[in-house]
Formats: structure tokens, sequence, C-alpha cells
């Protein structure tokens, strides 16, 4: 049925990259979720109100909080489909983000006004009739949210948005509520019992979490997050492939949305190589990365040493140093400049986030070593963080 639906309303649906076919992928999520949810709180509403069961009526304002929800996802994704202008040069694919947030803002406020309303019921307590309609109605929620989920889901992973994401988390989430609500309606019908204030609770717990997990992982790309190791290494791969260029460092990839991304970086080239010819290879390099992720890549030159033997001695008795104070420490852009009165061994050092010492003692300690070389050496370190 999801293949279908994509198959039928999304032209171009394998262009995943492309903003406008992400947006009409939003714009089904959307107007899907809008139906669906507005008919689940209609009947769950009438159903509630019929036994005057405060669960079920909450069921329902949870459901029409998801329509609200999905009308969020289709105007996110409308609003994160449009082109960069002069305000948003790279244009406006983090609505795609912030629309997922929104969903969760929304998801744990439905929880927390349920669980206050279900709380007044533990205080006083109902017993609530169950009669075969609501089951029906509440049995017939359970199997469309389900398919909602697995929709989503689908959905989520075939263009990887976190919005999406959300969206099925929900979906299964109240699956689970609704179930909850339907087994424990029929127990305390059959057996007495006055559940209904605690059913509400559990399926507001339900939702809360919920919408506090989607709002976690959402949040992630917008504060700026690492980035996926593969495509680490395959941009690694696309420049290492052109001999010319030794090693590459200081890689950065800027996402400024689902299929709005820039990479920069450093490429080490020889010190002694043409610089014009250099410069031909870096544009190369830059033209396949633009080709391979649709994407503005910078490539930075960085002219190192590789033939002077006293300078690769110099680097390579740095690298012990540097590995004797931590193993997983690397440097990188090593350099020495000579000066009259000493010699500068300039350099970055790779430290893990989880290193416990400060970047002033970590300095203080290469530059230590450094100076046991010999007087005539100073260190001019500079510290770059990454996930080792």
């Amino acid at each position: 049925m999801t293949d279908f639906l994509i198959r039928f309303f999304i032209r171009d649906s394998d262009r995943i990259q492309d903003p406008s076919v992400r947006k009409q992928y939003g714009m089904l999520s959307g107007t899907v979720g809008i139906i669906l949810n507005l008919s689940l709180a209609c009947g769950k509403f009438i159903a509630g109100t019929a036994v005057a069961s405060i669960s079920v009526t909450a069921d329902a304002f949870n459901n029409l909080s998801d329509a609200a929800s999905s009308f969020v996802t289709l105007f996110g994704f409308r609003m994160a489909g449009a082109p960069g202008d002069k305000d948003h040069p790279f244009g406006h694919g983090r609505m795609e983000y912030l629309a997922g947030l929104i969903i969760s803002l929304l998801v744990m406020l439905a929880g927390i006004e349920l669980f206050q309303t279900s709380v007044g019921r533990i205080i006083q307590p109902v017993l609530v009739e169950f009669k075969p309609l609501v089951g029906i109605v509440l049995a017939a929620s359970v199997c469309i949210k389900l398919w909602m989920y697995l929709f989503n889901r689908r959905l989520a992973v075939k263009i990887g948005s976190t919005a999406m994401r959300a969206t099925s988390r929900d979906s299964l989430s109240d699956c689970a509520a609704t179930s909850v609500v339907l087994v424990g309606m029929f127990l305390g019908s059959r057996y007495g019992l006055r559940l209904d204030g605690y059913l509400g609770a559990v399926v507001a717990c339900f939702i809360f979490y919920t919408g506090f997990s989607s709002a976690k992982e959402t949040l992630s790309p917008i504060l700026g997050e690492v980035p996926d190791p593969e495509l680490v290494d395959e941009v690694t791969k696309i420049v290492l492939s052109h001999r010319e260029i030794v090693g590459i460092h200081d890689l950065i990839i800027h996402n400024y949305g689902p299929g709005r991304i820039m990479i920069s970086l450093h490429a080490e080239v020889p010190r002694d190589a043409n610089l014009l010819s250099m410069h031909e290879v870096v544009d190369l390099a830059e033209r396949e990365l633009r080709k391979r992720f649709d994407c503005d890549a910078v490539i930075h030159l960085d002219p190192i040493v590789t033939r002077d033997e006293a300078v690769l001695e110099l680097r390579q008795e740095v690298v012990s140093l540097v590995e004797q104070i931590n193993p997983v420490f690397t440097i990188h852009d090593f350099r020495v400049v000579r000066r009259s009165d000493q010699t500068n061994l300039i350099f970055d050092v790779i430290v893990p986030y989880s290193c416990p010492l400060a970047d002033r003692q970590i300095k203080e300690k290469i530059q230590a070593a450094v100076k046991a070389l010999g007087s005539e050496y100073a260190a001019v370190v500079r510290i770059d963080k990454a996930d080792i």
C-alpha cells in the first residue's frame, strides 16, 4: 500500500536528495496523517462520550493533537522545499528538523495534559461500562495506527527524515496506548475494577516518553552533530583517489537540512609541487564531491614537506612525544619555521572529546616535551577536537 501511494503521488520518488521530491514525501505523510487522525479523533470522542470514559476521550484528543502534528509536518516540508534566497542562501531545509521538534513538543504537551486529567479520575474513580461498539472503535484504531507507524517508518527510512521518524514513533506509541485502554476497559468492566484513571495515566506516560525521545533525536541535527562515518569515509576516498593529495584533515560537513550539505577540508600536497597543477587537482576533487553528494565543497591547500629528511625526522619525534602523552593523539599540518633565535615546530593535535585534560594542559605537556628535544625548539600547537 505504501509503495503504491509513493508511486501514485510522488514524481521522481527515487531522487530523495531533491528538495522538491522531499517536499512531496512530506505532503503525502502530512495529508494521510490529517485525514486518518481526524477520523480516529471523531470516532473515539463519540465512543468515549457514550460510555463516559476519560481514557477513551483523552485518547481522542491525543489523535486530534496528532492531526495538528501532521499539519505541522505538511507545513514544515512545504517550507523546507523552498529554494534559497538572499536571506537564506543555503535554503530552508532545517525547517524539516524544526517541524519534527514541534511535533515532539506537541506530543509531550498532550501527554502532560492527559496525565493531569487521569490523576483527577484516579482521585474520583468511576466504573466504565464496556460496550461492543467502543471495543470495535478502539480495535480499528489500533490497526490503523499500526499501519500509520509502518507507513511513516517506511517514508522516514527512504528519505532519512527525523520528522517522519518522530511521527512513526508517535503512531506506535498511540497503538500501544490504545491497546492498553482497550484491554483495561474490558477487564475493568468484567471484574468491576475502576481502572479508567490508571489507564489514562499509563497512556499519558507512553505519549510523553515518545515525545521526549523524538525531541532529543530531532534537536541533534539542529544543534550540529557528528556526520555519518560512512559519509566521512566516502568523502575521504574521493579526495585521496587523487595521488597528488597525500592526506586530508579538518574535514567539516555542514548540515543545512536533508539534501543540503557543505563540505570543507584541508588537503595536504607536496610543498615543492607546481601550484597551478595542485589547484587543478583540488578543483577536480571539488567537482567530484559536488556531483556525488549534490553539495557545495571547498578544499584548502596545505603544502607539507615530503622530501626533507631533517623535517621528516623531527616530525616523527614529535609524533612519538605526543603518543607518549596519549596514544590516541595524532598530529597533522606539521611545519618547521627556523628563526635566528629558535626553531618553531608548528602543528595541530587531534584530541578526542572524551579526553579529561583541558586544552591548556595538553599544550603545556606537548610544549615541555618538545623543549626537551633541545633548547632551540618551541612548539606552536593548535588543538582540534574529534570523535576518535
